[in-house]
């Protein structure tokens, strides 16, 4: 993509999404007025691909309508459904409990936020990790009946677990690798829980903008998404162009992938404290994100 290509305004630190009640929210919660609504559990797929240039990366552009980041580039993703967590679902690869063991978790939210990451995926890219359970994939996804089943999950009419029993289809955890988690900051109206993770485009399938909260999608090598940002071209959250960075060693979607097992998973969590007349805005670990607000206005 060109960095020509313009997006809503950015934050002043490059393209760093800072919505503008963020300041109000964070004074209240530093004066105990405000209190945290709980994170709810959401997964996210950094889909990769090999070019000649080296991995890219999809990536969708959420409208700038939506209440929450719009404008900004992120991946597929969203929240873990209840039924994420049915033990009827069909599986494949690392057995749940040693996703539990990688993720911290117990065995069923380990399975409700692999199944969340692969349904997503589905659900917003066309793009499914899933297969028979002879080890193959399924190439080919543009049939209407594909289409109806997705725009069922979508609505949650069929659950995941359903899906795959109808088609005799197994998730293929094995394509997975969890990379990062992130936490909503405490004085976000909208707070998740969401784990990162990376996969390997299947080979013969397409990603598609089936999202109905993006704008546009692209394919984009790490390091030119992150010159966007820098520049502010691009709008991202800090968790987005932190992964970013990360994946920019990598010479080969499989060798990102097969590097999954050495990420840190320890989650990252904003804090907003008071220092001399001052909120603090910081991500720690990530220092490029730190914001100092005044206590009479937005950030300084």
């Amino acid at each position: 993509m060109s960095n020509r290509e313009q997006t809503p305004a950015a934050a002043p630190a490059g393209g760093q999404w800072y919505p503008p009640e963020w300041p109000d929210r964070i004074r209240a919660l530093a004066e105990g007025s405000l209190t945290p609504v709980a994170p709810k559990r959401a997964a996210t797929v950094m889909l990769l691909r090999d070019t000649p240039e080296g991995p890219a990366v999809h990536m969708l552009r959420r409208r700038a309508s939506m209440a929450f980041a719009g404008g900004a580039y992120a991946y597929p993703g969203g929240g873990v459904d209840p039924r994420d967590e049915d033990h009827r679902t069909g599986w494949a690869g690392p057995s749940r409990q040693e996703w539990a063991d990688r993720l911290g978790t117990d065995a069923p939210t380990a399975q409700a936020i692999v199944c969340g990451a692969v349904r997503e995926t589905f659900e917003e890219a066309g793009v499914l990790l899933a297969g028979p359970a002879d080890g193959t994939l399924i190439p080919d996804l543009t049939g209407d009946d594909w289409e109806a089943d997705r725009l069922a999950l979508v609505a949650r009419e069929l659950s995941f677990a359903e899906f795959l029993d109808r088609r005799g289809l197994v998730l293929r955890s094995d394509l997975l690798g969890a990379w990062a988690r992130w936490i909503t900051p405490e004085f976000e109206a909208r707070r998740y829980d969401t784990w990162f993770f990376v996969a390997a485009l299947p080979e013969g399938q397409r990603t598609r903008n089936a999202s109905t909260e993006a704008d546009r999608t692209v394919w984009i090598r790490p390091a030119d998404a992150a010159a966007g940002y820098d520049k502010g071209e691009l709008l991202m959250m800090p968790p987005t162009i932190t992964t970013l960075r990360s994946l920019e060693p990598y010479g080969t979607a499989a060798a990102a992938v097969a590097a999954a097992g050495s990420q840190d998973l320890t989650p990252v969590l904003a804090r907003a404290v008071l220092e001399g007349g001052e909120i603090v805005l910081s991500w720690p670990g990530h220092d490029e994100f730190t914001k100092r607000v005044r206590t009479s206005g937005g950030p300084a």
